[in-house]
């Protein structure tokens, strides 16, 4: 082997870990830029019942209201995430949902079951999750089946 050759063996490993580390420094910074992504209602939304999905690619919520607190389940860990009722009007009223246990599940008491009680009943509900600079939203309504 030439001295060039071994010279090229000797700095080789130092520039793939130069490499790797810029390559991760990069994919972070891009990661964390403010995107929007829509989310879609996964078949029939029910949050009285326990049955809503909403999902845009990979990243699910699930959204439920028990005993008059609203509670998000996400399949990310979540940064924020707000949840909001709107009135026929078009009268939103918001609501920060704090973190309950980990970042994955997020609650806050609202108004949703007296609401939307009744078997039929259908009100319109917005949310937005966050998540390293992305937003998740969503725009859908709700109706209680059984």
């Amino acid at each position: 082997m030439n001295r060039h050759t071994k010279l090229a063996m000797l700095v080789m490993p130092f520039l793939a870990i130069g490499g790797y580390i810029a390559s991760d420094i990069y994919l972070e910074h891009d990661a964390e830029k403010e995107r929007v992504f829509q989310l879609s209602t996964y078949g029939h939304c029910d949050i009285i019942n326990q049955k809503c999905i909403l999902e845009s690619g990979d990243f699910q919520l699930n959204i439920s209201d028990e005993a008059g607190t609203t509670t998000v389940n996400s399949t990310f860990p979540l940064d924020s995430a707000t949840f909001f009722i709107v009135s026929s009007a078009n009268v939103v009223t918001a609501y920060p949902l704090g973190m309950s246990d980990s970042p994955y599940y997020w609650r806050s008491p609202t108004e949703l079951r007296e609401l939307i009680p009744n078997q039929g009943d259908s009100y319109k509900l917005r949310i937005i999750a966050n998540i390293k600079g992305g937003k998740y939203i969503s725009e859908f309504y709700s109706q209680t089946i059984k």
